[in-house]
């Protein structure tokens, strides 16, 4: 189950890795999907979060469902308590407590950035449904590479954890079929020093391709410093 209740390709989408909080992996790629966040000079605040809400689409849209249905709460709180164990505690008692019934918003005190714009927008879902994202809309893959590149760099160096956390994502991206299991079939060659794009990308459709560049762009930037 990934960190997040998410399904894994908006994991990868949101270039959130499902690693437990309190691990050296964890640590390095947190602090890396911070630094990404606050570089986005290409990409508008709004942009941004924009991209975060689509790439959470069916997490959003599951709290609104939950909220006003309780037949779909056995489901989600499965998900929630999985998302709970792997260390994303602090979003996962917020919606607790959206489910529950609280609709402040100083339910975003003391949540990180991605964590605040979720949450908001579940807020705004719950009061307007027509503001929730759709659920086949997706967002910017451009987005999951710093997190999977710092994922390869870090296995590549030996890390066992990364180790083990691409090979759980691995296996997920195959069972989910198309350009991610293309992606998966290459994981092990990128994480050997494999750097070419055609020989990588083959068989992949344009946004499999993007997806990739990007990833190779941030390994070559990781590998300079």
């Amino acid at each position: 189950m990934p960190a997040r209740p998410v399904e894994i390709v908006l994991v990868i989408q949101a270039g959130i890795p499902p690693v437990k909080a309190g691990s050296s992996c964890y640590s390095r790629l947190r602090d890396r999907r911070s630094e990404n966040y606050r570089q986005c000079d290409m990409i508008s605040i709004p942009d941004k979060n924009r991209q975060i809400v689509l790439a959470h689409a069916g997490l959003i849209r599951g709290v609104v469902m939950a909220c006003q249905n309780r037949d779909y709460r056995p489901g989600l709180d499965a998900a929630l308590a999985a998302a709970a164990a792997n260390g994303w505690t602090a979003l996962v008692n917020v919606i607790r407590r959206i489910l529950a019934g609280e609709r402040d918003t100083r339910l975003l005190a003391g949540l990180d950035e991605e964590d605040q714009v979720i949450t908001a927008a579940i807020l705004r879902g719950l009061q307007d449904p027509g503001s929730l994202p759709e659920p086949d809309t997706q967002p910017d893959p451009g987005l999951a590479a710093p997190g999977l590149a710092a994922m390869i760099q870090a296995a590549a160096s030996g890390d066992a954890a990364a180790l083990s956390v691409l090979a759980d994502m691995a296996e997920q991206m195959l069972r989910a079929g198309g350009d991610m299991a293309r992606l998966s079939a290459v994981m092990r060659r990128l994480v050997n020093g494999e750097r070419d794009p055609d020989a990588l990308g083959r068989g992949m459709s344009a946004r499999g391709t993007q997806l990739l560049l990007s990833i190779l762009e941030e390994l070559s930037r990781l590998q300079q410093h």
